[in-house]
């Protein structure tokens, strides 16, 4: 493991706006900020969650552009959810916080109707079939979802993968869920929603040459 990595991980804990509980912890209901997150943020904005939030670019952005909402980044990675804490603190954001556990385990960390939307930016699509358990948008991931949004709560899918997207799609509809937008290029497309979905990641700005997409849909 290099150097630069175990910096991280001490800085790491030394970090009040990043938590890190036990996996054990977490599947034995141990967590103690489960349906209690309005005393961490001392408030009781909306909680908006990013799922596999990497370096937390957009959950940062997020948080810096709608003051009056709480944010959570999540990733299992900890040498890079290390950039959007640092870079929250650095700019005292109160209403943000990062989250180092496996997506699979959010209903242990968050009581029934606790969030009020989520964003998933430029997920791994898991285009093979063997794979396919792990696709964050899959029926089971979306159930997990269901049990900690409020009602009517929208989920965010942003992506360079058309594969992605239109599974996606076909999951929902499955599902019987409400599609609110599905846009194949989202900075030509003059109808595309704007503001939030035109925060781009490292990933974004450096990586993909692609056309994005989006897709938006409610879970009632």
């Amino acid at each position: 493991m290099g150097g630069n990595k175990l910096k991280r991980f001490k800085e790491n804990l030394s970090f009040d706006n990043l938590l890190q509980p036990k996996r054990e912890d977490l599947v034995n209901d141990k967590f103690k900020l489960k349906g209690k997150w309005s005393n961490f943020f001392k408030n009781d904005n909306p909680i908006v969650l990013e799922l596999g939030c990497g370096k937390g670019e957009y959950t940062f952005s997020l948080a810096n552009k709608y003051p009056n909402q709480n944010f959570i980044g999540i990733d299992i990675k900890g040498a890079r959810i290390w950039k959007g804490a640092k870079d929250s603190i650095s700019e005292n954001l109160k209403n943000v916080c990062f989250l180092r556990c496996q997506i699979e385990l959010i209903d242990k960390v968050f009581d029934l109707g606790e969030i009020s939307e989520i964003w998933l930016t430029f997920p791994d699509p898991q285009i093979k079939f063997q794979r396919r358990k792990h696709r964050l948008l899959n029926t089971n991931f979306i159930k997990i979802y269901k049990k900690i949004l409020k009602k009517n709560s929208l989920v965010h899918l942003k992506t360079d993968s058309e594969f992605l997207h239109g599974y996606t799609l076909g999951i929902a509809e499955g599902m019987g869920l409400e599609i609110i937008k599905s846009n194949h290029d989202i900075y030509s497309n003059r109808n595309a929603p704007s503001d939030a979905i035109n925060i781009k990641t490292f990933y974004e700005k450096k990586f993909s040459n692609k056309k994005i997409t989006y897709v938006c849909f409610k879970i009632k």
